[in-house]
């Protein structure tokens, strides 16, 4: 799912490219997509975006009329740029947005079928989508540390909470983490005043750090390859692969349609953290140490 870094990314191209220009058509291929009804969609055709901002996860176009165009990309949704004429009939094609320009295709790779577009009348209605989450960089450690005390979560789940913070999913969780050199699997409730402040500037630093790559890329050309997989990242879809610290082999936890990426040398003390499936498996086969994993796997 695109994440803070990525979605900033695209906010800076779709303002450099669409902000002002009149929609001149608008295509929705995909009867799912649309979630809503009123107003119809065609009451954006002839106006034009004044403003793109981002609300979570989630991309705003406000228009005139106080009309609010909400995308969410969810896991596999993106943006395409294409000539002002392109053809509109892939089966990834959701929806596409014409104007002088270009066509701005809004598709998604996955046959579930969750990402979604919702047209609203009123800053009220747009609002209502708000999980409530602290922007992170923008926030300061005190009002972090209290997202933190609200709920005892690990800190994997507390970080890609958006009732939390807001923007920080599955692949940056991961690298924030790692560079605190905390385990994802660590309670909230059992953090040090000197943790919960590694962990702040470590979000700040991680998130900072990739947002400003990305939108670096997105100033001489639209962001085509939006991807939570990195060459870059430290161990997010590293599994087996060194730590970047110290050459550790990069363990993994996997969970429903997710997995959890660290370093059990940097973050845990060595210590491998149990993978529900594999440990029920192997149960007192499960190797409790990345020495003893190291063996096993030698």
């Amino acid at each position: 799912m695109p994440e803070l870094p990525d979605l900033e990314c695209y906010l800076l191209a779709l303002r450099r490219m669409i902000v002002g220009q009149p929609v001149e058509d608008v295509i929705v291929r995909s009867p799912f997509v649309l979630r809503t009804f009123e107003p119809p969609i065609d009451a954006l055709v002839g106006h034009p975006p004044l403003k793109i901002w981002r609300l979570g996860k989630r991309i705003v176009w406000e228009f005139p009329n106080a009309l609010f165009l909400v995308f969410h990309l969810m896991i596999a949704g993106r943006f395409h740029w294409r000539k002002a004429n392109a053809a509109v009939k892939a089966k990834n094609d959701l929806a596409a947005f014409r104007f002088a320009t270009g066509t701005l295709l809004f598709t998604e790779a996955s046959p579930k079928k969750r990402a979604s577009l919702h047209l609203l009348q009123g800053l009220t209605s747009v609002k209502s989508l708000d999980r409530g989450g602290l922007e992170p960089l923008t926030c300061t450690l005190a009002q972090c540390q209290h997202a933190l005390q609200r709920e005892n979560h690990t800190l994997k789940r507390a970080l890609a909470d958006p009732r939390l913070f807001s923007g920080i999913g599955n692949a940056y969780s991961d690298e924030i983490l790692h560079a605190a050199g905390l385990s994802p699997l660590q309670w909230t409730s059992r953090l040090t005043a000197e943790q919960t402040a590694t962990l702040f500037a470590c979000m700040q630093q991680v998130l900072t750090r990739w947002r400003d790559e990305l939108c670096a890329e997105a100033t001489t050309h639209f962001p085509e390859k939006i991807t939570a997989f990195r060459p870059e990242m430290a161990v997010h879809g590293k599994f087996g692969q060194p730590c970047p610290v110290c050459q550790t082999p990069v363990q993994r936890i996997v969970y429903a349609e997710n997995e959890c990426n660290y370093c059990p040398r940097c973050q845990t003390g060595g210590k491998l953290l149990a993978d529900r499936s594999l440990s029920r498996l192997l149960k007192d086969d499960w190797p409790r140490t990345i020495e003893e994993w190291e063996s096993q796997r030698s």
